[in-house]
């Protein structure tokens, strides 16, 4: 038994000593005993008032993923319902004739190196034939006729020598694309999710661009919601809402973007908004719809008081026991919307007054009471310090 609970049984004990002390005081003066009750404070609260809007999930990422070569499906290597990674492969192309291509590219690449060698060792021999032509200009076996020739002879040696590097450089692209294609054969995943369709069966012969599946990416998931303009204010980016699931679950999201695409006909504006939800019993999907309580105004300070405290009783005032001087004294309260657990108090108590919320079914105005869930200190169980409350309008 730990200290905490050492000091609460303690407390107990001293309030049931008290008790029975009151018990004996009130026997000893002919009077009743004082009933055991349980109150609570009247604590001030943050309202914001909300609208239910029902929203749906939607993936961020989604759609079919396409083949980038044309040819026959050879396999599939995944099934509707995979989970798959970013790059693992999906299907299979045929490439047997890419494989084809790759080689033919290969082998001409390799012919166009060995004709530029060819084109280098031409240059080399033109140059030295022009350097001694020029070496006997002083002498009377110089030539004009034949320095000229030898010249252009250089100039065409050089110019082949740059066709020879432009057909390496092509015969090196066409090889680059060979081998892409080849590498296209295999359709990969362009992200992460898992396969909601196949669109074809092997055997089936597809062209550029044509669907093979269709992905989605469970992990990356938002939710839209169509809000009316009026009530935007309150949904800027980073604001928290909450948003309730199908088992009634409440959870948090944040405020991605407004999207400045107004509906005519509703007059709403699609908003989107990032889901906080950690774990969850059952794993969102596309197309699930959820309820958003979309903020409908400034949020504010209000007193509140517990629902329990409240008397179910007829007519139109309501009712409630104030604790006071160890007596339940019967008060007329105005009360206006409920938020969470409490309700809005408009008039008859003050803050820190403490209400009878369980015991109250019985009881008359100013019978003795005795609090029995006081702690040493003399404080009610803690009051929640934020609430919301839903308007339908």
């Amino acid at each position: 038994m730990n200290a905490r609970v050492q000091r609460s049984h303690l407390a107990f004990a001293l309030l049931l000593g008290f008790a029975m002390v009151d018990v004996s005081a009130s026997f000893a003066q002919g009077g009743p005993p004082a009933s055991p009750v349980h109150v609570d404070e009247v604590v001030e609260v943050a309202l914001s008032q909300t609208a239910p809007a029902v929203g749906r999930v939607v993936a961020r990422k989604a759609g079919p993923v396409a083949t980038r070569i044309d040819g026959a499906v050879a396999e599939y290597l995944v099934e509707v319902g995979d989970r798959v990674n970013e790059g693992q492969p999906l299907a299979l192309i045929d490439d047997s004739v890419l494989a084809a291509q790759q080689e033919l590219a290969a082998a001409q690449l390799s012919e166009a190196e060995a004709l530029i060698a060819t084109r280098r060792a031409a240059v080399t021999l033109a140059d030295q034939e022009m350097r001694r032509i020029e070496g006997l200009r002083s002498s009377a076996a110089f030539s004009q006729a034949r320095y000229d020739d030898q010249r252009q002879t250089v100039v065409i040696a050089r110019a082949e020598l740059n066709e020879a590097e432009s057909a390496v450089a092509s015969a090196r692209a066409e090889l680059e694309l060979a081998e892409l294609n080849v590498y296209y054969a295999e359709v990969r995943a362009p992200y992460a999710g898992v396969v909601t369709e196949r669109q074809s069966e092997a055997g089936a012969f597809l062209r550029t661009g044509e669907t093979v599946v269709s992905l989605v990416a469970i992990t990356e998931l938002e939710i839209q919601v169509e809000v009316p303009f009026m009530r935007l204010n309150g949904l800027t980016p980073g604001t928290d809402v909450d948003v309730e699931l199908a088992d009634r679950s409440l959870h948090s999201a944040v405020v991605r973007a407004v999207i400045p695409n107004e509906d005519p006909r509703t007059r709403t504006r699609p908003v989107r908004l990032l889901p906080q939800f950690g774990s969850v019993e059952t794993p969102l999907a596309p197309g699930q719809s959820v309820v958003v309580r979309v903020p409908i105004g400034t949020p504010r300070e209000v007193l509140s008081v517990a629902k329990d405290a409240v008397l179910p009783r007829g007519g139109g005032n309501q009712q409630i026991f104030v604790y006071e001087d160890g007596q339940a004294k019967l008060r007329d309260i105005d009360l206006g919307v409920a938020v969470g657990n409490r309700f809005e108090v408009l008039e008859g108590l003050q803050a820190g007054d403490l209400v009878v919320v369980r015991g109250n079914e019985r009881l008359r105005d100013g019978q003795a009471v005795m609090p029995v869930n006081l702690d040493p200190e003399n404080d009610p169980q803690s009051a929640p310090n934020t609430a919301q409350s839903d308007n339908q309008g």
